[in-house]
């Protein structure tokens, strides 16, 4: 065990320290000059569209709505709550400036990859489904790289990402009521079980109303904190530039480690590049790609922008940092200063339904991608099997090699998915215009696949005879 966790330490300082955090910036940078900054150009578009009809062809079909619950049932998870605990225990404050620069240009990546992902869905006969794994065979014809990515994103998501989850629940529930995690993992593993055998429909109704209640439940919590600290804003805020870039920073090599901290932490909650979002995208029943592409962009603002800032801001307005906490402790320890001791069950609380979100939408990225392997029902069987297993691992695990192992697996997700929408970002660059040219002349935008010149592999957006 000792020798794995070394191998995944050195994996993650080679691709951490060097390799992707180079990259998210650069192709965020671009797509962002090449969408001519789609991410503040269409935000009320994408408000709009949140709560659009989709074309509700059969009782199958997902909403736009719905396909943004379950990409944020995935997203907003312990990445939030713990993820920015341990971002700013690391980091300091600094690392939630370089959170909310990922979360900027990493809205313009979402656009383009979740774009790309509708685009290149298929259909069969429970609805749409799509992802990397089937623009990289359709689009690149690299069936082989898709397979891949496929297993990885499988591995990451449904079992790794998912233990994360699992763990942090049971270390919430443990602090606050003194629950033994085995318990926790056992009564998680039940109710997992429960819906991602319901099938996709379920998950999409579970999480329908389940995500709104939860995020939108924090984050007036969080500006209640914010409203009754109103004079100490402005040195939070101080704060958090100051450790970002001021002089204290510098001498003290504080940059890196809240850059590199703050970028992780913010990859691991928004999931801007990685490859998983376009799995979710891809599941939605729109007239035009691009409708699905901004309302995902819109998803990595609610991800990080408001759910990771209302953490921060909880956590910087109290003095739980100089007690030498960090996860989801230093957070229960954050907002009992402000609301009494009650706060740490309120925390596992969240911690819970958060997490849970999570496990359920993760689940689904893993089975859309062993659909593209093998349409095999004995497959999805278990896998779900295994999910449920990793469920009850996940919460008796070693709290830092399940986060290093989980960072690892992001690292060489996002590696490859980057690669890949920066060749064929040219087809969603294309596909805004036409969105954006039809918008223009007063028309509710709807898409084929000869509106795009050379694309192929659209299956989906041909034209009906």
């Amino acid at each position: 065990m000792e020798f794995i966790e070394k191998i995944v330490g050195i994996g993650n300082d080679i691709l951490w320290s060097y390799v992707i955090i180079f990259l998210l910036i650069v192709i965020g940078i671009y797509f962002t000059l090449r969408t001519k900054f789609v991410q503040i150009r269409f935000a009320r578009e994408m408000l709009r569209l949140i709560v659009a009809r989709g074309n509700n062809e059969s009782s199958n079909s997902i909403s736009s709505f719905q396909a943004f619950c379950i990409s944020t049932a995935s997203r907003v998870g312990t990445g939030n709550l713990a993820g920015v605990a341990i971002a700013i225990a690391v980091g300091g404050p600094g690392a939630i400036f370089w959170m909310w620069l990922i979360a900027l240009m990493g809205s313009a990546t979402g656009f383009v990859e979740s774009t790309l992902g509708q685009i290149y869905k298929v259909k069969d006969k429970n609805g749409f489904r799509g992802g990397p794994a089937y623009y990289m065979e359709k689009a690149l014809h690299m069936r082989w790289l898709g397979m891949i990515f496929a297993i990885l994103i499988t591995i990451s998501f449904g079992l790794v990402f998912n233990s994360v989850q699992a763990n942090t629940i049971a270390a919430a529930l443990n602090e606050a009521f003194g629950i033994q995690n085995f318990v926790v993992g056992l009564v998680l593993a039940v109710l997992t079980a429960i819906i991602i055998f319901g099938g996709l429909k379920r998950l999409a109704k579970i999480t329908e109303w389940l995500v709104p209640i939860m995020a939108g439940g924090y984050i007036i919590l969080a500006l209640y904190i914010m409203l009754t600290n109103l004079s100490s804003l402005p040195k939070v805020f101080s704060l958090i530039l100051g450790s970002a870039f001021g002089v204290k920073a510098v001498a003290g090599g504080g940059i890196g480690a809240a850059m590199l901290t703050g970028i992780k932490r913010g990859l691991f909650s928004n999931e801007a590049g990685m490859g998983s979002v376009p799995n979710a995208a891809s599941t939605a029943d729109v007239s035009h790609p691009v409708k699905q592409g901004l309302v995902q962009a819109f998803g990595v603002f609610v991800d990080t922008l408001m759910v990771c800032s209302a953490t921060a801001f909880i956590i910087l307005l109290s003095g739980a940092m100089d007690q030498g906490l960090t996860g989801v402790a230093l957070l229960q320890t954050a907002l009992s200063e402000h609301i009494g001791i009650w706060a740490k069950g309120f925390i596992a609380l969240i911690v819970f339904l958060f997490a849970f979100s999570s496990i359920i939408g993760n689940y689904y990225y893993g089975q859309t991608n062993i659909e593209f392997i093998k349409t095999n029902s004995t497959w999805i069987f278990v896998y779900r099997i295994m999910v449920v297993s990793m469920v009850l691992f996940g919460s008796m695990a070693k709290i830092s090699f399940v986060w290093d192992l989980a960072d690892l697996f992001m690292a060489l997700m996002a590696l490859m998915n980057i690669i890949v929408i920066g060749i064929l970002g040219k087809y969603a660059f294309a596909a805004l215009q036409d969105y954006t040219k039809q918008k223009n002349a007063g028309k509710d935008p709807v898409f084929y696949s000869d509106n795009i010149e050379g694309l192929v592999g659209a299956e989906c957006w041909k034209k009906k005879s």
